[in-house]
């Protein structure tokens, strides 16, 4: 009874955070970088830990540090800047905890606790206190976390601050419950649910009923807890919460069953099992298979209560619940040993041990990596306390130094003024340099926007068709790939190798699109296709933008045109690209009505590589779209024109 009494408060907190939208990280590192841009001030610190908090969720997924909160963290030091570190810490701790990290967690949380200390900020001192006893809590470090809610509770109550009064006065009680102190941790579930009744907080009124429930059981008051867990099933259907519905419906079968009261006992737990499917944490089908299996067990019925607790070693085998494997492998010795048959019960009791010792294994390896992770980050903040250091003697040096400085910046000066002719034609070429530097970074952005593009497309066409054609299909993309591969190494590629990877994209976006439409290549007679030289994947872009904007809209009773020109006029080299598409007018009610944000990485990188072209080569290098219509004045396509510096082999 007293770890279920533990687990209501966290496994109901738990099941009011599922459903939470997770971010899409294109926007996500968006904010990130606009935040940085901002002035390094306390605004930008409290700006970093808002989008920290608010998208820690999608961090947590991917099993990656939270850059908001570490970047709110190093700006706060430099700062020395004592309430934002405290709060820092906080959500890094919780973060940490939230992964079960809770040795780490504990750490981050004193540390928010010292700096809150010195912030002289009384509630961030509760809420630190809280947050480590918490932490104290999951590791039943009883003792320690206890005086840690006890001290945020007093300070709490000196400021009036309800909410955390409600989590130190909750956190008190589950210790009593799990010391089995039930009278004392009934005064304090008492104390909670009255604040949070005020509070108009019925997530709390929910937790607090049942642990209410939970002490009056441990008490041997059924009734009392019965009544209780009902009132909180109540509030738990009231607020619509799968997960504390679960909870509630494995306490009444618990409490049922202890009155012996079976059929009651079975009809709550055929309800958890119901609601379970509305619960994402499978951890709770596993126990209600569990608990009837028990029950079942209980009354005699030893070989249809096996099928339930075999259901639940197959549910936490499959999603590694290994606390729960060990409580249904022990379920099921004892299942045996009533049916007398000792074998299997002694080999279910093996296995409940192997799962057990396994357990204590990973919280050793786990304990070890938590004190090593502790250990990097007090070297990391030693070496920014050392960097400070070193600042501070830097900027006093430099004062001193400055009627040095005086003096040689007039020789300096004289040495600038001689030389000047010389480092202006330096720069010149140092600029020169950095432009096609730049040029080769937009390219490198270029190539796999390309490459993941393709890859969609042959993931999707594999699902799509069958065998024989995929195979088809990834045969030209594995050629396709190796003109990639061998034009993106260099500047410039000779017209023919160009045309020939456009001709093989075009084919695999026939193919992926089921032909619904053509394309034509009209070149210059006079050009020389192996001598002509330009930029590799400069009109893969604009080529996807007409395929998947223009002309994959059009009615099927349609046929799509494509059709790409290059001529040589003077010193350039024109390529355009026209479809009779839908035009970009229908495109953007399309992708309007869509509600797509998402706009082209390829083409706009494009659109840099040709301004450093321009800027590189002093010569004229731009691009044109046209809108192209038909003689009633409707859309019929778009025609976009491309104009690049000629360059030669020779």
């Amino acid at each position: 009874m007293s770890i279920k009494g533990v687990c209501f408060f966290c496994l109901l907190l738990l099941g009011a955070l599922l459903g939470a939208i997770a971010q899409d990280s294109t926007a996500i590192y968006h904010q990130l970088e606009l935040a940085r841009k901002r002035p390094a001030d306390t605004a930008r610190v409290s700006l970093l830990l808002k989008n920290g908090k608010a998208n820690a969720r999608f961090f947590a997924s991917r099993k990656i540090d939270n850059p908001f909160l570490q970047d709110a963290l190093v700006l706060s030091q430099q700062l020395h800047y004592a309430k934002g570190i405290s709060r820092a810490y906080n959500e890094i701790g919780t973060n940490k905890r939230n992964k079960s990290l809770y040795i780490v967690a504990e750490d981050y949380h004193e540390k928010a606790l010292k700096a809150a200390e010195e912030a002289k900020d009384t509630l961030l001192i509760v809420f630190s206190l809280n947050n480590a006893g918490v932490d104290c809590r999951r590791q039943d470090k009883l003792q320690k976390a206890f005086d840690y809610h006890v001290k945020a509770l007093r300070l709490a109550e000196q400021i009036n601050d309800t909410r955390n009064i409600c989590v130190a006065t909750n956190s008190i009680g589950n210790i009593q419950l799990s010391t089995e102190k039930y009278g004392d941790a009934i005064a304090h579930f008492l104390y909670a649910l009255e604040l949070e009744e005020k509070s108009h907080n019925d997530l709390g009124v929910a937790i607090n009923l049942g642990n209410l429930g939970c002490a009056y059981q441990g008490e041997n008051k059924l009734d009392l807890a019965i009544q209780y867990y009902k009132h909180s099933l109540a509030v738990n259907q009231k607020l619509d919460n799968a997960t504390g519905m679960a909870i509630c419906y494995n306490a009444l079968g618990a409490a049922y069953k202890e009155k012996k009261e079976y059929l009651a006992a079975m009809d709550f737990l055929q309800k958890a099992l119901e609601v379970n499917g509305k619960v994402e944490d499978k951890v709770h089908v596993a126990e209600s298979y569990l608990n009837i299996g028990e029950l079942l067990g209980a009354q005699g019925k030893h070989e249809e209560a096996r099928k339930y607790i075999q259901q639940s070693i197959e549910v936490s085998a499959f999603w590694g619940f290994k606390s729960m494997l060990v409580d249904a492998y022990k379920a099921l010795a004892a299942n045996y040993k009533d049916s007398r048959d000792f074998l299997k019960s002694l080999e279910a009791t093996d296995k409940a041990l192997l799962y057990k010792d396994s357990i204590l294994d990973e919280k050793s390896a786990m304990a070890l990596a938590q004190m090593q992770a502790i250990y990097e980050v007090d070297r990391k903040d030693n070496h920014i306390r050392m960097l400070e250091h070193d600042k501070m003697v830097t900027e006093l040096r430099t004062k001193r130094n400055v009627v040095i400085t005086f003096f040689l910046a007039a020789f300096l000066l004289m040495a600038i003024v001689g030389g000047f002719f010389y480092i202006r034609h330096r720069n010149l070429q140092a600029n020169k340099q950095t432009l096609q530097l730049e040029l080769r970074s937009l390219r490198s952005q270029m190539n796999p926007h390309f490459i993941f593009n393709s890859l969609s497309s042959i993931h999707r066409y594999i699902w799509s068709n069958n065998q024989e054609e995929a195979s088809d299909y990834l045969t030209k993309f594995s050629r396709l790939m190796r003109l990639i591969l061998d034009n993106t190494q260099h500047t410039f590629v000779t017209l023919n190798k160009e045309l020939e990877s456009l001709k093989l994209y075009l084919d695999l976006e026939s193919l992926r699109c089921n032909g619904i439409f053509e394309y034509s290549f009209s070149i210059d007679p006079g050009i020389n296709e192996e001598e002509v030289l330009i930029p590799p994947m400069i009109l893969q872009p604009y080529v996807e933008n007409a395929i998947w904007h223009g002309l994959v809209h059009k009615l099927p009773t349609e046929k799509g045109l494509l059709e790409i020109g290059i001529v040589l006029k003077k010193r350039s080299l024109v390529c355009t690209i026209t479809d009779n598409g839908i035009g970009r007018k229908k495109a953007m009610e399309i992708k309007d009505r869509k509600g797509r944000m998402h706009n082209s990485v390829g083409m706009r990188v494009t659109a840099g590589r040709i301004d450093l072209i321009r800027k590189i080569n002093h010569k004229e290098a731009r691009v044109m779209i046209t809108d192209l219509e038909s003689a009633t004045g409707q859309a019929a396509g778009t025609m976009v024109a491309i104009t690049l510096p000629a360059e030669f082999i020779f």
